[in-house]
């Protein structure tokens, strides 16, 4: 079981890619920041090689915390995101600013970790549910089947019960069992075949009860309401209630039902843990606005309270969870942040010293916009066009007017705040708007194809753009 467990580990949290074939699986999605890409390879590589080191020595390697710096819209989030999935290892966002020190308004930091956790259970657990899926397919069957041909009722005679001869002119057990067994094959025959999918049945569910949100949240006590939910449904019987669903939805539920049943939650949870501990990946955004520009009172000393309690979780703590204990020692953390009006160097020491890495990514230029706007696999335009076409409306952008859309965006950049890639959004629907509007009176009226060129751009975006005050309300 161990062993088994060793590979499920690191089949989900840790992938065997080189670091410039990590780059290139990057590359496919976001455009430049070649230099944090690069460290975030590296850090992942780094991981795969602490696996190959002998357990004495794998123990003393801890992964090297990394701290982006840059504008928000350059990529810093979706670095992460892509990077976790990219090696199928527990992955949590959360900002910075969510949590405060003990007896202030906010979250405990530790649910972090808690929430880690949580994430890797999932995926155990969805892991498991399809190693099991045949199994549970089978079982719903049959399931299914004692639904649609139940056990044939036993006639009853009323003054039988007089007379202690309750049943009579039953068929005798053979025949009882040949022509219940006949059914059945008949039945399943049919269901295998998808005769029987929009058929309506009554099924006996599990009622489940609504979690009780928001239980003792926002003090350090908050993983017991979670805690405390489990114990309570766990002593209470389930208590059951008839549904009438559709044969497809019941096969659905049912397929849900056995596949609980022939997962082990304890060997689930057990290895859970150990995946979170040994592959997990925490961003933490907006860390710049934790940080305390110099001497200060009043609620900036809230700011440096959750910098120390933040401190314990990176350096390396143990942390309890309904899962058991979780070790963060060799959980990669991954801090960013604009660092508009606060510098790194406006953390706490101790934190800085834990994020050693430290790489800046740069605002984007027009060459980064066109690059954005026709490149990654989920593109900007190629999603615009795919909504389109949905309607039936072929829409076409020329190449003058993708390098105007990009030369605007860096100009309204420059002019008012630097949103980076996302100015791009704000922009495209603007000049979408009318056509989006249209589209399905444009198709019926026989106009199948739109081309988008520079003079159109300059039609719908050219006064904004140029209209300081106007762009920044409007872009």
């Amino acid at each position: 079981m161990a062993k088994e467990k060793k590979k499920i580990t690191q089949e989900l949290g840790v992938n065997d890619q080189t670091p410039r074939e990590i780059v290139a699986e990057l590359d496919k999605y976001i455009v430049g920041q070649d230099e944090a890409k690069k460290s975030v390879a590296i850090a992942l590589r780094n991981r795969w090689r602490s696996h190959k080191l002998p357990d004495e020595m794998r123990d003393d390697v801890i992964p090297k915390n990394i701290l982006m710096i840059g504008s928000t819209g350059v990529g810093k989030t979706e670095i992460a995101r892509r990077l976790a999935r990219l090696v199928k290892a527990p992955f949590i966002k959360v900002e910075a600013t969510k949590f405060t020190e003990v007896g202030y308004v906010g979250r405990d930091v530790e649910s972090i970790i808690r929430d880690l956790a949580q994430t890797a259970v999932r995926m155990v657990r969805k892991q498991r549910t399809e190693e099991v899926k045949e199994k549970a397919a089978a079982n719903a069957i049959e399931r299914l089947l004692d639904v649609l041909v139940p056990e044939p009722k036993r006639s009853q005679n009323p003054l039988g019960k007089l007379f202690g001869n309750a049943e009579v002119d039953a068929p005798p057990p053979e025949e009882e069992d040949t022509s219940k067994k006949h059914g059945r094959e008949f039945i399943r025959k049919r269901l295998l075949a998808g005769k029987m999918e929009e058929q309506v049945i009554e099924l006996e569910v599990a009622d489940h009860a609504k979690p009780m949100v928001g239980m003792f949240s926002g003090s350090s006590l908050e993983g017991m309401g979670d805690n405390l939910q489990d114990m309570v449904s766990s002593l209470m019987p389930k208590r059951m209630r008839k549904r009438k669903v559709t044969v497809a939805t019941a096969r659905k539920i049912l397929e849900q039902e056995e596949a609980e049943k022939l997962i082990d939650m304890e060997e689930v949870s057990e290895t859970a843990v150990e995946l979170a501990e040994r592959s997990g990946i925490v961003f933490l955004d907006e860390i710049d606005k934790v940080a305390v520009k110099g001497s200060s009172s009043g609620p900036d000393v809230s700011r440096e309270g959750v910098q120390r309690d933040i401190l314990p979780i990176v350096e390396g703590s143990t942390v309890m969870t309904k899962y058991g204990p979780v070790k963060t020692d060799y959980i990669l953390f991954i801090a960013a942040g604009a660092f508009h009006t606060a510098k790194p160097s406006d953390l706490i020491p101790e934190l800085q010293g834990r994020f050693p890495i430290r790489v800046e990514l740069k605002s984007l230029l027009k060459a980064d916009f066109e690059k954005i706007l026709t490149e990654p696999q989920n593109a900007l335009l190629k999603q615009y066009k795919a909504l389109l076409q949905t309607e039936g409306l072929e829409l076409e952008f020329q190449a003058d007017a993708i390098e105007h859309i990009a030369e605007l965006a860096e100009h309204v950049n420059e002019q008012s705040e630097d949103i980076g890639a996302r100015r791009l959004h704000t922009l495209l629907e603007k000049l979408l708007e009318q056509i989006s509007f249209e589209a399905p009176d444009m198709v019926k009226d026989g106009k199948t194809e739109v081309v988008i060129d520079a003079a159109y751009v300059d039609e719908r975006l050219k006064d904004i753009a140029k209209n300081k005050d106007l762009s920044q309300f409007i872009l």
